[in-house]
């Protein structure tokens, strides 16, 4: 390609000659380096004048050292009289930090995004941001590619029995990603969901049983209260309380045999008139209850029996544990303190999310955090499977694999409670802080860790891992700098192709 030039930052050296050697040409010269108190050093050392540049840098251990080497090198390029500067970053740094989570919080990710425009940054390239509205904040436009053409490839290729998998995501606000996947590769896809406010005297079938009662209550007390008010109205002169028709929640099993949530009896007929003596109530609450009974030679079967797709689990400082497994908090607590009885909790601050500060959208918290959460030895979670994966392959699918808390926990609890047959960690930005590799190949329910090159692994880590699977993005980069560089379209680059 004639008067492009591609400059390699110090983050990912290996990744950038992938791509020049995918383009035929060299890296560009350039001297990087650090004066004694930290300041970074850009000496750009080829005529970049009406050149197209291509800046590639992703994310690194010292992210803030790489983002201000970027920065510079854009800032050089400008000065050099560049014609067009495009930044190639296949991991976006700061990208978890898209909107406040608190009111005095900063939306880091924006910030950066209007740095790069001013050091003179004219189109981005990058890959799978975490929130995809974050295309928003640049003011020149951005090309948000996507690793999962590549990962589905990999999947048909190297999966056996791909067809009969599961693809499952590890929290709430991965299922959009999800099922994109699922719909590629025309999979069933379920979800696992970690319930952070929870009663710690709880355990999972104490709740189950109370949630049973609770879907029961109201049918109950509406004929209890039909044959109270009745008896007593007419005759005392008092008009029957207006109840509104009653319904009744139950499970109906489909064409497949799957159970599913359905109206009872009460839901399929279309009026009741109102019993206006204790014999009438009576004799009504038996018809219903006979019509309860009938089932439709054709039709569907009524049962009152729980959904099967549904699994819950008991989670202790992120691992699945048996019913019988003392609480941590039982077992922690004073004598003297007498414990709340869950029965009596509110249902609003017992089964329901806890509220966003700014009131979101409800997305799932960040890996730190819910590593922060689960590793917790004072609480006690309850963690809930939805979706069939018994004796199948699962593949659990997120954008990046950070901490390994999460994944740890949806990988138990598939295997464990689900009976999963084999589990995948799929990802695409492989940032492994800390000891995360490490503890993710010593979890046997873990069989394979699929990520990308598009952030630096340490080599002495990937060499100790037998788990990890690392895939190309060098030609995915190399194909969007020639389609940038020529004018052309990058639709193609988002298409799913065949084997």
């Amino acid at each position: 390609m004639r008067g492009t030039l591609i400059f390699a930052g110090s983050s990912c050296p290996a990744l950038t000659g992938k791509i020049c050697e995918n383009l035929g040409m060299a890296p560009a010269d350039a001297e990087l380096s650090q004066f004694s108190n930290g300041e970074t050093s850009v000496r750009i050392l080829t005529s970049v004048r009406e050149k197209d540049v291509f800046v590639i840098q992703s994310g690194s251990p010292k992210i803030n050292d790489t983002i201000m080497e970027l920065l510079i090198m854009i800032s050089a390029c400008k000065g050099g009289s560049a014609n067009k500067i495009t930044a190639v970053l296949p991991y976006f740094p700061y990208s978890r930090q898209s909107k406040k989570k608190s009111h005095r919080g900063a939306i880091t990710a924006r910030m950066l995004a209007n740095l790069l425009g001013v050091a003179g940054v004219k189109h981005v390239i990058t890959v799978d941001l975490h929130a995809s509205q974050m295309q928003g904040f640049f003011k020149c436009p951005v090309d948000n590619l996507h690793a999962e053409p590549l990962i589905a490839r990999w999947i048909r290729h190297n999966v056996p029995n791909w067809k009969e998998a599961v693809v499952v995501s590890k929290n709430a606000g991965g299922t959009k990603r999800v099922t994109s996947l699922a719909d590629a590769l025309k999979l069933n896809f379920g979800m696992v969901t970690t319930d952070k406010k929870r009663g710690s005297n709880m355990t999972a079938s104490m709740i189950m049983n109370h949630l049973d009662g609770i879907e029961r209550q109201p049918f109950l007390e509406s004929i209890s209260n039909q044959v109270r008010n009745n008896s007593s109205g007419p005759e005392n002169g008092t008009a029957p309380a207006d109840n509104g028709q009653p319904r009744a929640s139950r499970s109906v099993a489909d064409a497949n045999g799957s159970p599913r949530r359905a109206n009872g009896p009460l839901a399929r007929t279309p009026s009741h008139p109102r019993p206006h003596s204790r014999a009438q109530a009576l004799s009504q609450a038996s018809t219903l209850s006979e019509l309860d009974e009938e089932s439709e030679p054709d039709g569907p079967e009524y049962n009152d029996q729980r959904a099967h797709e549904v699994t819950h689990g008991r989670l202790v400082q992120g691992h699945i544990v048996p019913d019988d497994f003392p609480s941590p908090a039982t077992s922690a607590a004073d004598a003297s303190v007498i414990e709340e009885d869950p029965m009596t909790m509110s249902h609003a601050s017992s089964f329901f999310a806890q509220p966003h500060a700014l009131g979101g959208s409800g997305d799932a918290a960040s890996s730190d955090e819910e590593d922060e959460i689960l590793k917790n030895p004072k609480i006690e979670h309850m963690i809930t499977l939805v979706g069939d994966v018994k004796n199948r392959t699962v593949l659990i699918v997120d954008d990046m694999i950070d901490k390994p808390g999460s994944w740890i926990a949806a990988a138990e609890t598939v295997v464990k409670r689900g009976f999963a047959k084999k589990v995948y960690c799929i990802a695409t930005h492989a940032v492994f802080g800390a000891d995360c590799l490490e503890q993710m190949q010593a979890c046997d329910c873990i069989d394979a860790i699929v990520v990308t090159n598009s952030y630096p692994i340490r080599e002495d880590k990937a060499r100790n891992a037998s788990k990890l699977v690392v895939l190309d993005l060098s030609f995915l980069l190399a194909e969007a700098i020639r389609r940038n560089h020529y004018g052309e379209s990058m639709s193609p680059l988002f298409l799913h192709m065949g084997d």
